[in-house]
């Protein structure tokens, strides 16, 4: 038998070869989240190409500085980015295997969502935060990869979202009075702070290596912790640090600890009114340009578009009143700390097991800290707006601040919108529940003065016919002789030609305003002869107060009452006004009502 031959394929025959699959990072991956790996698995996802794309972009999310910091969070925002690479396999079918980044288009952004909307309600803010998250980490994805979508798909990554409702209602701020209770905590808290770092360097100034001079003493132990560093459980056993406390307490009269930094935030926060996520990243060389009291801020805005670096000019001084003086007092207490880890942070501190961190440039469990100090501190039995016990949030810690301003800038946006584009500025702090009374007011004051201005003061005679009013309006000497005699009286009133009614469809008709309409008329002349009806009149509104709550009561009544009260009757003497007081009251109930008002309010 010959041997069998083998043939090898050459490069004619030899199949084209695939594109390789760009390797654009891994799928299966750990984050750390405060010192706890998270295992995240996307191996089994379809679309290939972009289930790596979108996992490198949650790896640069997770790990780097913003709102991804608790576990819940990360896998909230995983199981978005499965349904969504699931949802495109599902579209895609015959070509989910071999999709390309640039095979995207603006109709499939938009199909996700409308399946979204159908999923959750049109009123859900679930389809919203799903494409804040899916829209941001596309962006990444184009980012690194500049050329991979085309024009369109680009495009549509420049809004979030084409149909889903967006909770537009945003935070409220705090009363102004928890404000300064959590400033004044914070204040006091800071001071402490201070106190005990600054003890603790004096003591450990007067202590020797515990390594040979023993550990029985706290000054030597203090000594080994600004020599060596924080203590350990390699250092020494807990035991022999029972006198002082723990290994953590021991330390922290050296280092700031993860619960000294929320009065610190929080009192830079209620001085500045800066945006929380701004106060964490700040860096230790961020002061500059200090002259006449004043320093500068300068800090990384990376919410804003290109991450812009803004400073802001904040009162200086050696108080903790002072913004600057809270950071140079920050920069001192920390300065130890952040040598030890080599980091340009402004805020460091001492974990529970001694490990030198800055906290704030990773996943950090923030909620937890901030519940403990304010309960420890009592502020959680402060009330809110709403009467339940006060919680702790930056973001309304700066909404309080910007409504203080506001308020102060008499709501004008051009001297409130420092930091913001004004409708920024009016939708998001403006236009808050806290300002709402303020609002109201406001826009009834404007009301009152137009009306003020469009309607002339009542036209008031003597009974001599001299004008007791300011008013311009012109009688003549037929107008003045007629509303003396009485004969062109319409209750309230008399009037100066009823057929020439500034309020008729037509010239000619007779007046069709409601009985008690003589009040707003310019044609309305009022002699000490209407006062006893109008002075009834006016016992019958202060009668309704009781009938009506106080808006509905100014609605109805309000402007009938201030003409009477401010227009007419403070237009005559004690003595007339006390004459017709008593006719008012002699003739009884027959004076009050006619029976034209009677069918007007029934």
């Amino acid at each position: 038998m010959s041997p069998r031959r083998v043939r090898f394929p050459t490069a004619v025959d030899a199949p084209a070869a695939a594109d390789a699959v760009p390797s654009i990072g891994p799928v299966v991956f750990t984050v750390d989240l405060h010192g706890s790996p998270e295992h995240i698995d996307l191996s089994g996802l379809p679309c290939p190409r972009l289930t790596r794309a979108l996992a490198t972009a949650l790896t640069d999310v997770i790990s780097s500085p913003g709102t991804l910091r608790d576990r819940n969070g990360v896998r909230y925002v995983v199981k978005r980015v499965r349904e969504f690479i699931e949802f495109t396999a599902a579209s895609l079918p015959e070509s989910a295997a071999d999709l390309r980044l640039s095979d995207l288009e603006p109709d499939l952004l938009d199909a996700f969502e409308l399946r979204l909307i159908a999923r959750y309600g049109e009123m859900s803010k679930e389809p919203y935060l799903t494409m804040t998250y899916l829209v941001r980490l596309l962006k990444l994805v184009h980012e690194a990869h500049p050329d991979a979508f085309d024009a369109a798909f680009h495009a549509r990554l420049g809004f979030t979202s084409a149909s889903a409702h967006r909770a537009t209602k945003p935070l409220d701020a705090y009363p102004f009075p928890v404000l300064d209770a959590l400033e004044s905590a914070a204040r006091d808290d800071v001071a402490r702070i201070r106190d005990r770092i600054l003890e603790g360097e004096k003591l450990a100034a007067t202590g020797r290596d515990p390594r040979q001079h023993g550990w029985d003493r706290l000054e030597n132990v203090l000594w080994y912790v600004v020599h060596h560093g924080p203590l350990t459980a390699d250092d020494v056993s807990y035991k022999i640090l029972r006198p002082w406390g723990s290994r953590w307490e021991v330390n922290a009269r050296l280092h700031l600890t993860a619960q000294d930094l929320v009065p610190f935030l929080l009192l830079l926060s209620c001085q500045t009114g800066m945006e929380p996520e701004c106060i964490r990243q700040l860096r230790f060389d961020c002061l500059a340009s200090p002259a006449r009291g004043y320093v500068s801020v300068a800090y990384l805005k990376k919410r804003a578009p290109g991450s812009t670096h803004k400073t802001l000019r904040v009162p200086d001084g050696g108080s903790l009143r002072f913004p600057g003086g809270v950071i140079r007092l920050a920069l001192r207490l920390t300065k130890r700390t952040r040598e030890l880890i080599d980091s340009d942070a402004l805020w460091c501190d001492v974990g529970g097991h001694g490990q030198a961190r800055a906290p704030f440039d990773g996943p950090h469990a923030w909620s937890a800290v901030t519940r403990r100090w304010m309960s420890q501190r009592g502020l959680d039995r402060l009330t809110d707006s709403d009467g339940q016990p006060v919680t702790l949030d930056l973001r309304r810690v700066r909404k309080t601040v910007k409504s203080r301003q506001y308020l102060r800038a008499g709501g004008v946006l051009e001297d409130f919108a420092s930091g913001h584009t004004r409708p920024v500025a009016a939708k998001h702090y403006a236009d808050i529940d806290a300002h709402q009374e303020t609002h109201e007011q406001a826009v009834e004051a404007g009301l009152e003065q137009a009306l003020g201005a469009a309607l002339a003061p009542p036209v008031v005679l003597s009974d001599d016919g001299d004008r007791l009013d300011d008013g311009e309006a012109a009688l003549s000497a037929r107008e003045i002789e007629s509303a003396l005699s009485g004969e062109q009286d319409v209750w309230l009133a008399s009037c100066r030609d009823f057929f020439a009614s500034p309020f008729a469809r037509k010239p000619g008709a007779a007046c069709p305003v409601p009985a008690w309409g003589c009040l707003e008329c310019p044609n309305a002349v009022f002699t000490s002869r209407h006062l006893p009806s109008l002075l009834s009149f006016l016992d019958f509104l202060e009668r309704q107060r009781e009938e009506y709550p106080a808006a509905e009561w100014r609605a109805r009544f309000g402007l009938a009452w201030d003409r009477i009260v401010h227009g007419v009757r403070a237009r005559f003497s004690t003595h007339q006004i006390a004459t017709a007081q008593a006719i008012a009251e002699a003739d009884g109930a027959h004076l009050l009502l006619p029976a034209s008002f009677l069918e007007v309010i029934s």
